[in-house]
């Protein structure tokens, strides 16, 4: 299945059923009068996230969505019937903007959000609705309403609790392989990730879901590479697993190139807790090893593993300080919406 993480589609909420303009006429009933009834209101267009998507890329080939219109009404006061509401499902984790692209309209974070994108239009009413002492036989009915319609933005923002992030083949790809059961594209040139992939690494009784997006060149937020797109994608993570490639000349000019473009993004990317990770030491002697992990270490200023995805070394030491600092992450997040909920709480 490819993955398409942005999408622009067109809703429109159902039109409204129109009014009836009927009179009851049956022999022996001496006064019959109006009996129109009212239509049906239309359907809506619902947004839900559920449980096993990862993509929106049904709605690259269905960009225009109509729920279905409101049945008009008919004689002896029935009402007609209401549309029936059509529901797209989108994967978790999905953001939902306005056409202009910027303005918020829901943030599908968990499975069974669910927001109305275009409500249906309400039903016109019957000539039975207009009877009065003055006009006991109405000859009009009201038309529906038509239905909401608008042009909205979907945006998918994986949700992760780690990313990783580095310049283009820094070996991400196959460090993500080798802790988890995600298989992505692995080649010796650049490039090779073209979209995110989700791993699960699990440890004992711990796990996480861990991101791999695409490398960072310089000059990414201005669009050089591939850009800075698929950053909204480890947006939501609470840890940074920031690889360096060990075999690089200068390690540290290495690091602060990607640490330039988490900053210039923003949206929170350059305050999350980083992990920076010295890969391929295989390739490297123990003398080389220790030169460049300390060139790394004095660039981030924390202590800087070195692994090797492909022989396995320091693999399992890393994991371990990424669940622990996943962990944290965690409760940290949970007591914050506790002491939100508690704020808002009064007896």
């Amino acid at each position: 299945m490819k993955f398409l993480d942005q999408a622009k589609i067109h809703v429109k909420g159902g039109d409204g059923g129109g009014g009836c303009v009927s009179f009851r006429r049956e022999k022996y009933v001496e006064f019959g009068g109006p009996d129109g009834g009212d239509g049906g209101r239309g359907g809506d267009v619902v947004a839900r996230a559920v449980a096993d998507l990862n993509t929106l890329i049904d709605y690259r080939y269905c960009q225009h969505v109509k729920a279905w219109a409101g049945r008009p009404g008919s004689g002896r006061g029935r009402t007609g019937a209401g549309g029936r509401t059509m529901e797209l499902h989108v994967p978790v984790g999905t953001q939902i903007f306005e056409e202009d692209g910027e303005t918020l309209i829901a943030d599908l974070t968990h499975v069974g959000n669910k927001v109305v994108l275009a409500e249906g239009g309400l039903g016109g009413r019957g000539n039975a609705f207009y009877k009065s002492a003055t006009n006991q036989a109405p000859r009009r009915a009201a038309p529906g309403v038509p239905g909401r319609e608008r042009w909205v933005w979907l945006r998918l923002k994986l949700i992760a609790d780690a990313g990783l992030v580095g310049l283009p083949n820094a070996g991400k790809s196959t460090f993500i392989a080798a802790v988890s059961r995600a298989r992505p594209k692995i080649a010796d040139y650049p490039f090779t990730t073209l979209h995110p992939h989700l791993g699960v690494v699990r440890r004992e009784h711990a796990e996480c879901v861990l991101a791999d997006i695409p490398g960072l060149i310089s000059g990414a937020h201005e669009g050089a590479g591939i850009g800075d797109r698929f950053l909204g994608h480890v947006e939501r993570c609470g840890v940074l697993v920031h690889l360096v490639d060990g075999t690089q000349e200068d390690v540290a000019d290495a690091y602060r190139t990607v640490r330039a473009e988490l900053t210039a993004y923003g949206h929170g990317l350059d305050d999350k807790q980083e992990i920076t990770v010295l890969g391929k030491c295989d390739a490297l002697d123990t003398k080389t090893v220790a030169r460049k992990s300390a060139a790394l270490a004095a660039a981030s200023g924390t202590e800087v593993p070195a692994v090797s995805a492909v022989s396995g070394v320091g693999i399992e030491a890393l994991l371990t300080r990424l669940l622990r600092a996943v962990q944290a992450w965690r409760e940290g997040r949970t007591s914050k919406a506790l002491a939100v909920a508690a704020e808002g709480w009064s007896p």
